[in-house]
């Protein structure tokens, strides 16, 4: 009896699982995939920041909100509504870094690309002179932060520096990270062959899982590339080490030929970008 109970519960089950085949075709099956990948991409661009905890906290309150609803608990329900409403409000604020950098990256999307703005010679003199300058710096042990803007613009940081409008030089570079001078703290920022601050303060990031050992050099490297297109070149202060920072990752441990190259490939025509 109890395996005939059980052989009928089984085909029950197995029939209205079959049932559902019925409705997929192409085109839910596309559908699909599409939210599938865009639910992924969301994952990789959360992952690392506070936001994922902040998703564990949203879990345990969906998981409360249906035993509560399931079990008929009137004041647990109630004040779960009011909670809700008010994270209706809250979560545009509190994933506002996310949303930003979402956005910017959905903006940078290859849907209409052109070549970069500098050519050949413009990205391998920028490259040749930022790589020169890390490592004039980093044998002084002198603390040095360089952003070079690609396509997205960088104005509200280049407007909390000192405006110099140079062109890109190791002479240039080494007097504005020259220690005890009024621009030696902060960012230069870079744009085409022109310096175009000095002085600059960049956002940090946000991620909780970095080393200590980092100073806020490297964390300001590390956000500005979080929030825009835009490389960072770091020297640490501390210990003369090279790092460069690229869409939110920092490699450490540069030698200047490398750095020259890496820059070579990330400025240069070769690189697409997104049409303005």
């Amino acid at each position: 009896m109890y395996i005939l109970i059980r052989r009928f519960y089984v085909g029950e089950t197995m029939s209205k699982f079959l049932t559902y085949f019925n409705y997929l075709d192409l085109r839910t099956f596309i559908d699909i995939l599409i939210v599938a990948f865009v639910i992924y991409k969301l994952l990789l661009l959360i992952k690392g920041t506070r936001a994922v905890q902040l998703l564990k906290g949203l879990a345990v309150l969906l998981i409360a909100s249906a035993v509560s609803a399931q079990f008929h608990l009137s004041t647990i329900n109630w004040l779960l509504g009011k909670t809700w409403t008010a994270l209706a409000v809250a979560l545009p604020v509190v994933f506002q870094p996310e949303l930003r950098r979402a956005l910017e990256q959905l903006g940078r999307g290859g849907l209409f690309t052109r070549r970069s703005l500098l050519a050949e010679e413009e990205a391998r003199h920028v490259a040749h002179e930022i790589s020169i300058t890390a490592e004039t710096l980093s044998k002084r042990r002198v603390g040095a932060l360089m952003v070079i803007t690609r396509e997205t613009g960088l104005l509200e940081y280049v407007e909390s520096g000192v405006k110099l409008d140079a062109l890109v030089s190791e002479e240039v570079l080494i007097n504005i990270f020259e220690p005890n001078t009024p621009l030696h703290d902060g960012a230069a920022i870079m744009g085409g062959n022109r310096i175009l601050a000095a002085a600059c303060y960049l956002p940090l990031t946000e991620n909780p899982f970095l080393s200590t050992e980092l100073g806020t050099r490297h964390r300001a490297a590390l956000g500005i590339t979080e929030q825009s297109d835009a490389v960072a070149v770091v020297v640490s202060e501390e210990t003369g080490v090279i790092s460069l920072a690229s869409g939110g990752k920092l490699m450490r441990g540069m030698r200047r030929v490398d750095l020259e190259k890496k820059l070579g490939d990330i400025l240069g025509p070769n690189k697409v970008v997104k049409e303005r």
